[in-house]
């Protein structure tokens, strides 16, 4: 019987899978934007849960998803067991569409030393 083998593998592969968890933010008090030149802003507030196991940075991204070729940085963070990141933590060039809202994407990167341990991401609109 050739199911034990896939089986095995998929197990074996399961272990090595980076784990998922869940992240949340508010744009905070940042000055509001729209004509296409961002400003460099503190980062949001975020929430981080389910932090997988031995987390010591977690590194963030932004993304504006109907511009995906603009890159709005993004920061590296020591991560405590707090789950809260305050505002400002980082800076990165705001969200700033022209003419209209924009939805942004924010991918946040756990990792244990070098090895990536976790992806996350949290989407909204600017301006809200």
């Amino acid at each position: 019987m050739r199911v034990l083998p896939i089986v095995a593998a998929l197990l074996l592969s399961a272990g090595t899978a980076s784990a998922e968890f869940a992240i949340s933010f508010t744009w905070g008090d940042i000055p509001l934007c729209t004509t296409g030149r961002p400003n460099r802003v503190g980062a949001p507030a975020f929430t981080i849960k389910d932090l997988p196991a031995g987390t010591t940075t977690v590194e963030f991204r932004l993304k504006d998803l109907d511009v995906p070729s603009y890159n709005h940085g993004g920061g590296k963070v020591k991560i405590s067991g707090s789950g809260k990141l305050p505002f400002g933590t980082f800076k990165y060039k705001s969200p700033c569409p022209p003419g209209g809202s924009h939805t942004y994407e924010w991918t946040a990167t756990a990792k244990a030393g070098n090895k990536v341990v976790g992806t996350a991401k949290a989407r909204r609109a600017y301006p809200e």
